[in-house]
């Protein structure tokens, strides 16, 4: 029996996060027929304007809904599904101490009840394969930090069935996937790929400031080639324009750069039940090879 048409979720904490992290790898797998689906944990209720052309008293008094229209442009230029779980954006709090988290924001809450939706939403939609951040949130903003970490929960559960049967019928996904994009060997790659061209590398200052992490070595287990698809990346994420500023460093490097120096986006394979073989070109490598119709939920 042949595997029924392939699913990937990418769970992402704020509306943007789905452009900047595995954009390109989305797009590719959605014109491939694959369905693939964001979940947008937060509504980015909290999020500073970042694009100086969009710091505008009628935008500020509008965010969540500006934002969400940004998220609907994106949405159809990557060509995915994309539904929100309704949290309440936490901010990026600053200042020394740091001031307490909003109450009732999404970092805010025990770990299960924030997972609660994100185990309904895997049940009812049967991913077989999830896209998350690290236990670091790919950055350390608390949203990213608890998406990480209702993003593991729901994995384990999910396929479950003694854990809130009121969520579904257990679905358990295949694989879990940490994004991993920005490390160091890409960024080196890049930045020699504009110097060898000429070029003015943006990535000077931040590779000369890096700090080497033990933890941080082989965690790559996983490439997508998707270089066909960083231009719908790109626009992605300039429909999100509250946030992204055309003139910033996403923008730096040009595309032709990047395609040839590093035509792919990263990943650590953080769970799989099903065999593979490391390292990857595919996020549904050992899936597609079982040739049947995956569903791993537990037994009861």
């Amino acid at each position: 029996m042949f595997v029924e048409q392939l699913r990937l979720l990418a769970v992402h904490a704020h509306p943007d996060d789905e452009s900047s992290k595995g954009a390109a790898t989305m797009a590719r797998y959605a014109a491939e027929g694959v369905d693939v689906l964001v979940a947008t944990l937060t509504g980015g209720e909290r999020g500073s304007i970042l694009n100086p052309a969009m710091d505008r008293p009628e935008i500020v008094a509008d965010l969540p809904a500006v934002r969400r229209r940004e998220m609907e442009r994106a949405r159809a230029i990557l060509g995915v599904r994309q539904l929100w779980l309704g949290f309440v954006d936490s901010g990026l709090p600053e200042g020394d101490p740091l001031p307490p988290l909003p109450a009732g924001s999404f970092a805010t809450l025990d770990v299960a009840d924030g997972a609660r939706p994100l185990v309904e939403l895997v049940r009812r939609e049967r991913p077989h394969v999830m896209l998350t951040y690290d236990e670091k949130g790919g950055y350390p903003h608390p949203d990213h930090i608890m998406c990480h970490r209702v993003s593991d929960f729901a994995f384990e559960v999910a396929g479950d069935p003694a854990f809130a049967p009121d969520l579904g019928e257990p679905w358990q996904p295949a694989k879990l996937y940490y994004h991993m994009t920005f490390h160091k060997e890409r960024y080196e790659a890049l930045h020699d790929a504009m110097i060898g061209m000429g070029l003015e590398s943006p990535y000077v200052e931040r590779l000369s400031s890096w700090e080497d992490k033990p933890e941080d070595a082989g965690r790559v287990t996983t490439r997508v080639p998707c270089g066909a698809y960083f231009e719908a990346r790109d626009k992605a994420l300039l429909a999100h324009a509250t946030q992204v500023d055309p003139a910033s460093f996403w923008f730096a490097c040009p595309v032709e750069v990047q395609r040839a120096a590093w035509p792919t986006e990263d990943y650590q394979l953080a769970r799989s039940l099903v065999d593979t073989e490391l390292p990857e070109a595919d996020l549904f490598s050992g899936i597609r090879a079982q040739r049947s119709v995956l569903n791993l939920s537990r037994q009861p």
